[in-house]
């Protein structure tokens, strides 16, 4: 007989909760987020993805009254999913390091695709998007909250997430040798005794040959066309989706996809990729 351990609060909370992992509760997940309510530290009607019945369902197991959803967080509202318009991708990757779910698939500098079924409509692909070129557009009809979900899709999306989560601290472990073993190499390179050689006599390349300097121009490119295409949505009054009124939480996703779009080499311009960048096989996930 195999004994069950009994699930903790924060976990009994944690399944109720739909699993977008879209910040909007102000915490950076969901099980954050069900660890502060456990905690006392946030209230249990923070969620707008659950909705009205999210928090009769969180009332329920707390055993407190059935109350309004905050609406301070968001409102409840049909399930939304990520579209990108391929005419303006840049293949910038932003959009795939911000999505919490790994719903999206691309390479850099090549048009990214949603996978509709795995996009849990959490919003956070749209802000660092430095072309403006998704949009969420709603899939469930009249149909909100819970009733645009189901808890089979929750759990589908808390697998996907937990995976994502231990893939970045293995990538990012992995990244921390690599570097503590290129900074053991210039150590050992340096006390090793100077001998001083020729220098060699090397002929300047070609730049019609440079590999590197066809993909700047292929880069530039893409980046003159989505400005062109980004300066013709703005004359037809289409200006950046999904931008007003942003919560502290997604606010931070935003900064911090500034702050990886500045490790990976760009420009303060917000539409300005330097050709060259998302090359390194060493940048951030």
């Amino acid at each position: 007989m195999t004994a069950t351990v009994p699930k903790t609060l924060a976990e009994r909370i944690e399944d109720l909760l739909p699993q977008t992992q879209c910040t909007k509760c102000g915490y950076p997940a969901c099980r954050p987020y069900a660890d502060a309510i456990a905690a006392g530290e946030a209230n249990y009607n923070q969620c707008p993805p659950g909705g009205a019945e999210g928090v009769a369902r969180l009332a329920a197991l707390l055993g407190k009254p059935d109350i309004p959803l905050d609406t301070t967080h968001g409102v409840e509202r049909p399930r939304p999913v990520a579209v990108i318009d391929e005419n303006v991708c840049i293949g910038c990757t932003l959009c795939m390091q911000a999505c919490p779910v790994d719903a999206i698939v691309g390479a850099a500098k090549q048009m990214h695709t949603v996978i509709a079924e795995l996009c849990t409509g959490c919003d956070l692909c749209v802000p660092p998007c430095p072309v403006d070129c998704i949009a969420m557009v709603p899939v469930t009809g009249e149909r909100t909250g819970w009733d645009a979900w189901s808890q089979q899709e929750a759990d589908a999306a808390r697998a996907r997430h937990d995976r994502r989560v231990a893939r970045l601290e293995r990538e990012r472990a992995e990244a921390e040798a690599r570097a503590s073993a290129r900074q053991t190499a210039r150590a050992a390179h340096v006390d090793q005794p100077i001998r001083e050689t020729p220098p060699a006599q090397t002929a300047a390349p070609n730049a019609s040959d440079d590999p590197e300097a066809k993909k700047r121009a292929i880069i530039q490119a893409a980046l003159e066309r989505a400005r062109k295409k980004k300066e013709e949505m703005a004359k037809l009054g289409a200006g950046p989706k999904n931008t007003d009124h942003l919560s502290a939480a997604v606010q931070a996703q935003i900064d911090a996809a500034e702050q990886r779009r500045r490790r990976l080499g760009l420009a303060n311009d917000e539409n300005a990729l330097h050709p060259g960048d998302g090359d390194r096989s060493d940048k951030p996930a």
